[in-house]
């Protein structure tokens, strides 16, 4: 069976890369390539945008591209993936979302959509990165609460968001590991805080600069001694490469939502 795929975001630093990879991609094809609305790319072929020579796909605006395919995947913004995922679950189409900045609010209405069709929700798409994930919802149940834990994430100055979805992630597991509830003891900024840290507390920093691609640290800091757990990107065909692995995985899926873990077979 060949997979027909919609990319949303397709004119995008990552939606170039995945559009390519599908191309490459035995299998699968690419029926619909989505940008945003006034985009100076709209009636252009793809794949001359993405170095693949002519795939025979114009780019366009219609949100509704998810119809007729088997698998639309989408690295846009919140409001726009919310709008794409709405479209797919009232159609039945299987959706990856490889955006972040997603809201607590967003994540409820992706939990609805998922009702009625599978959706693959992964702010980072690599196996590294979920490998450290899951080692670090280990690691939280191995150590007591004494044993203070900071995360710490490094982009590139274009990224928007802050803290990182990935490093969201990485917190939401360690909470889990120590069965709390993250939302209670996430930290996500210390400026003007005159409070000493709290035990429990899962502390966060980010950093911007330059075109670093991603990395992202776990420091687990006991009495004496510390643990440190840390995955750098080097090259971001490894998230394309995330994706297009995500899209064939969940196309016959029940519905639901799923991670990278699912995917990849990662307790």
């Amino acid at each position: 069976m060949v997979l027909s795929v919609s990319v949303f975001g397709s004119t995008g630093r990552m939606g170039k890369m995945i559009v390519k990879a599908i191309s490459q991609t035995e299998g699968m094809t690419l029926k619909q390539a989505v940008t945003r609305p006034g985009s100076a790319y709209i009636g252009a072929d793809i794949g001359d945008l993405v170095g693949s020579g002519s795939l025979g796909v114009l780019v366009t605006d219609d949100v509704k591209a998810v119809l007729g395919v088997n698998v639309s995947i989408d690295f846009t913004l919140p409001e726009a993936t919310i709008m794409h995922a709405s479209y797919a679950a009232a159609n039945g189409t299987s959706l990856v979302i490889g955006t972040t900045g997603l809201s607590n609010k967003h994540e409820e209405l992706l939990a609805n959509y998922a009702k009625t069709t599978a959706i693959v929700y992964a702010p980072n798409m690599s196996l590294g990165v979920n490998l450290i994930t899951a080692l670090v919802e280990q690691l939280s149940a191995a150590l007591d609460i004494t044993w203070d834990i900071e995360i710490l994430e490094v982009h590139h100055n274009r990224k928007i968001d802050a803290p990182s979805g990935t490093a969201l992630s990485i917190g939401r597991a360690a909470a889990k590991g120590r069965k709390q509830d993250f939302e209670k003891i996430k930290v996500l900024s210390r400026n003007n805080s005159s409070c000493q840290r709290k035990k429990g507390d899962i502390g966060f920093a980010a950093l911007r600069g330059g075109s670093l691609i991603g990395e992202h640290t776990v420091m687990f800091a006991g009495a004496g001694e510390r643990i440190e757990i840390s995955h750098k990107a080097s090259d971001r065909t490894i998230f394309a490469a995330g994706a297009v692995c995500a899209a064939r995985w969940v196309a016959n899926r029940m519905p639901g939502l799923y991670t990278m873990r699912d995917v990849l077979g990662i307790d």
